[in-house]
C-alpha cells in the first residue's frame, strides 16, 4: 500500500497520454507525408521539377518528426521521474516539504518549459488540421461528383487544385484533378489511407496538447501546495521553538520575559 501510495498517478496519466499522442502523431504523420508525396507525383504533377520542392519539404518535416519523437520520449521520462520524486511517500521518507533551492528552481523550470511546449504544440495542432481540411474538401467533391454522374457537363467543373493550397507552383501541369479523374483518385486505396492517417495524426496532436496542458497545470498546483506547506511548516517550527523556550524557563525556575517595555510596566504600577 505504501508503494501504491507513492505512485504519482496524475503524472503517470499525463505521461501515458503524451506517449500515445506523440506516437500517433509522429507515426501516422510520417506515413501520411509519404503517401501525400506519392499522390501528388501520380495525379497532380507530370514533371519532377514541379514537386521537387514539396518532396524536400516533406523530407525535412519527416526529420523534424524524428527529433520530436526523441525529445518528447526523454522529456516525458524526466517529468515522470520528477513526479515520483515529489510524491507523498518520498516526502515521508526524506521529510515533509524538505526541498532545496536547486529543487525549487528545477521545478519552476519544468513548469516554464511545459507551458512553452503547450503553447508551441497548440500551433502544431492547428497546422495539423490543414491537410485534414484539404482531404475533407477532396472527399466532399468526390461525393458530389458521384451524385452528379448523370450530368457530365457539370462534373467536369468540379475540381481540386493542389496549386491553390500551396502544394505545387502555379506553373505545374496539370496541378489539378477534375471530374471523373478526381472521382477515380478518391476511390484509390492511397487516398483513403492518407486521409485516415492525417486524421489520426490530428488526433495525436490533440492528445499531446491535452497531456501538456494537464501536466503544466498539475506542476503549477503542486508547486503552490509545496509552497503553502513550507509556510505552514515554518510557522509551526516557530511556535514549537517558542513553546520550547517557555518550557525551559519554567523548568529552570525563571520567569519568562514580558513582551512589554519597562516604561509601560512602570506606568501601569499603582502609586502610593
Amino acid at each position: 500500500m505504501k508503494c501504491l501510495g507513492g505512485v504519482p498517478y496524475i503524472s503517470l496519466v499525463a505521461t501515458l497520454l503524451c506517449f500515445s499522442g506523440i506516437a500517433l502523431f509522429c507515426g501516422c504523420g510520417h506515413q501520411a507525408l509519404t503517401e501525400t508525396e506519392r499522390l501528388i507525383e501520380t495525379y497532380f504533377a507530370r514533371n519532377l521539377q514541379d514537386y521537387i520542392t514539396l518532396a524536400y519539404l516533406i523530407q525535412y518535416f519527416q526529420y523534424i518528426i524524428y527529433g520530436l519523437a526523441s525529445f518528447f520520449f526523454l522529456y516525458c521520462i524526466v517529468l515522470l521521474a520528477e513526479g515520483f520524486y515529489t510524491t507523498s511517500a518520498t516526502k515521508q521518507t526524506f521529510g515533509e516539504f524538505r526541498s532545496t533551492m536547486c529543487g525549487r528552481c528545477l521545478s519552476s523550470t519544468f513548469i516554464l518549459i511545459t507551458y512553452l511546449l503547450a503553447v508551441v504544440w497548440l500551433l502544431v495542432f492547428a497546422l495539423s488540421a490543414l491537410p485534414v481540411y484539404f482531404f475533407y474538401n477532396m472527399d466532399a467533391t468526390c461525393q458530389t461528383i458521384t451524385l452528379l454522374t448523370e450530368t457530365p457537363a457539370s462534373i467536369n467543373q468540379l475540381c481540386i487544385d493542389a496549386r491553390q493550397y500551396g502544394l505545387l507552383p502555379w506553373n505545374a501541369v496539370p496541378g489539378k484533378a477534375c471530374g471523373i479523374t478526381l472521382s477515380n483518385v478518391c476511390k484509390t486505396r492511397e487516398f483513403h489511407l492518407t486521409y485516415e492517417l492525417y486524421i489520426a495524426a490530428f488526433a495525436g496532436a490533440g492528445i499531446t496538447l491535452l497531456a501538456l496542458t494537464h501536466c503544466s497545470l498539475y506542476l503549477a498546483v503542486r508547486r503552490m501546495y509545496l509552497k503553502e506547506g513550507r509556510r505552514v511548516e515554518t510557522e509551526e517550527r516557530k511556535i514549537y521553538n517558542l513553546y520550547g523556550r517557555l518550557q525551559k524557563d519554567r523548568e529552570g525556575g525563571g520567569v519568562p520575559p514580558s513582551p512589554y517595555p519597562p516604561q509601560i510596566l512602570s506606568d501601569s504600577l499603582p502609586t502610593e
